[in-house]
């Protein structure tokens, strides 16, 4: 087995219809995360949630599936994850986010 390598999660957390510019800001924050050479990234849509006003968004049929919330999230080194948070808090206007200390272990060739 390869070392682990010391790496950082960011976790970001927006509702889908969160615009930038006039286009999704998880597409945005993901094509951005490829410019900035971050390894890779994945958006996760939850099934339920609430944010800061308190308002609970559901995927049930009986309710209107709008709003949901989401997930962007991405591992990577951290001199490569740092410069790409200082362009993300430029940009985002709403949400927030989570940074923590894990062990990267790469499988196939070194990042």
């Amino acid at each position: 087995m390869k070392a682990p390598l010391p790496a950082l999660r960011v976790r970001i957390y927006i509702g889908e219809h969160l615009q930038h510019e006039g286009r999704p800001a998880y597409e945005v924050l993901v094509n951005e995360a490829r410019k900035h050479g971050i390894a890779g990234a994945t958006v996760l849509k939850g099934m339920m949630g609430y944010g800061s006003h308190g308002e609970v968004h559901t995927g049930k049929i009986l309710r209107l599936a709008e709003h949901l919330p989401l997930c962007v999230e991405f591992v990577d080194l951290p001199e490569k994850v740092r410069p790409f948070i200082e362009w993300m808090q430029g940009i985002l206007k709403f949400g927030h986010a989570t940074i923590e200390n894990v062990e990267l272990i790469h499988f196939g060739e070194q990042l």
